[in-house]
């Protein structure tokens, strides 16, 4: 029994060390102070909230039409000034004035007018996977929406969106590498004012002494268009070693790990940032939670960045310790596959404000960390709530 404990033990360690040499050091400035947040209470399941509605545009007025009354005919001198005004008598008699609300010439010019601007009914409110539309965006959707603002081409104005405060969501690992692993993890979401930070921490083996730990954390601001990352920082710890990679952000650069520059992309995210990005964009556009539809955005990792798409499966029930609830299962497919990339496949649940409640990091079938929330997520008050109620 002791030899298979040391042999677990030695597989993890390789693995690890494996996994952290594939990351080069990183020289530079220090990683940002993190944030401190005092949780205060729970999320409780509820039912997913409604989409915010975008501003309409108000109705065009109707174009008026000219009368289809018989024109006037010029006197001439075998005619008396008088007589002109005959055909116009002839008309009124021949046709009677209708009250303003039957007038055929008004209803003929508003009717279409009236089509367009008749309200639709909210689809959240009914059920999120038929909710799609037609002005819904695409897998290869453009513009504000790929930085997770509204559709392309919609013509209306984004509305106000409301973050959701600081959140914390913990998570058991499990998981296959020659062996069972276990573990636990934690991903943190930090909002103050308009800056954020989101922070990923992996725990394999027992927290107070793992074989090894990794801390992704994200780090920028909150735009109307979403997050815009401005530095990304990797540590990935371990017995007698650690190692770092590291990505900054700037308008129009973005410089790798290994100091490589590449343009930056609208609306690009980071390996951390992405979870709360894609909970941003389900809150928004809840009719994208279709089998078949995707979400697509740039993604800068460490030492490359490229387009990431996250397929839309379908919605499977999770069992949890807190009930079984429905989740929405999204896989990543990117431009360019490697074969030795690590891939996580994410379950969004509506009732937990489209949260991730599940994550599957897989290398192969032989080679995976599963993440399962352990409970409830846990909330700090917004932050105008908790100035007005906490004293002084």
């Amino acid at each position: 029994m002791l030899l298979l404990v040391l042999f677990v033990a030695l597989s993890h360690f390789w693995l690890t060390g494996e996994v952290a040499d594939r990351l080069p050091t990183a020289e530079g400035e220090a990683m940002p102070q993190r944030l401190q947040v005092m949780y205060t209470r729970q999320l409780e399941l509820a039912p997913p909230p409604p989409a915010p509605a975008p501003a309409r545009r108000p109705a065009a007025a109707p174009r008026p039409r000219r009368s289809a009354r018989v024109p006037t005919p010029v006197p001439t001198p075998e005619m008396p000034a008088a007589s002109a005004s005959a055909p116009d008598a002839a008309a009124s008699v021949a046709e009677p004035a209708l009250p303003a609300d039957l007038q055929p010439v008004e209803a003929t010019a508003s009717a279409p007018e009236a089509v367009a601007s008749a309200p639709v009914a909210d689809p959240a409110a009914s059920a999120v996977a038929e909710a799609a539309s037609a002005a819904a965006p695409s897998a290869t959707a453009s513009g504000s929406d790929a930085a997770g603002g509204e559709p392309a081409g919609t013509g209306t104005a984004p509305q106000a969106f409301e973050w959701p405060p600081s959140t914390r969501m913990s998570y058991t690992l499990s998981g296959y590498y020659r062996g069972e692993v276990s573990g636990s993890a934690q991903v943190e979401w930090i909002k103050e004012g308009d800056r954020y930070q989101v922070h990923v921490d992996v725990y394999v083996g027992p927290s107070f002494a793992p074989l090894m730990s990794r801390r992704m954390s994200s780090d920028g601001a909150i735009t109307p268009d979403g997050l815009a990352p401005r530095r990304y920082d990797e540590v990935t710890s371990m017995p007698f070693r650690q190692r770092r990679a590291s990505v900054v952000f700037e308008p129009e650069w973005v410089t790798l790990n290994n100091g490589r520059q590449v343009p930056a992309q609208p609306g690009v995210q980071d390996t951390a940032s992405q979870f709360v990005q894609l909970t941003q964009r389900l809150l928004r556009h809840p009719e994208l939670l279709r089998p078949g539809q995707a979400i697509e955005f740039p993604l800068a990792l460490p030492r490359r960045q490229d387009r990431w798409r996250y397929d839309v499966v379908g919605e499977e029930r999770l069992e949890t310790p807190f009930g079984s609830l429905p989740a929405y299962h999204l896989v990543p497919r990117r431009e360019v596959a490697s074969r030795d990339e690590l891939t996580a496949e994410i379950w969004f649940a509506p009732s937990l404000m489209y949260l991730p409640v599940r994550i599957r990091i897989q290398q192969d079938a032989e080679t995976y960390i599963d993440l399962m929330l352990s409970k409830l997520p846990e909330q700090a008050l917004p932050v105008m709530r908790r100035n007005r109620e906490t004293p002084p």
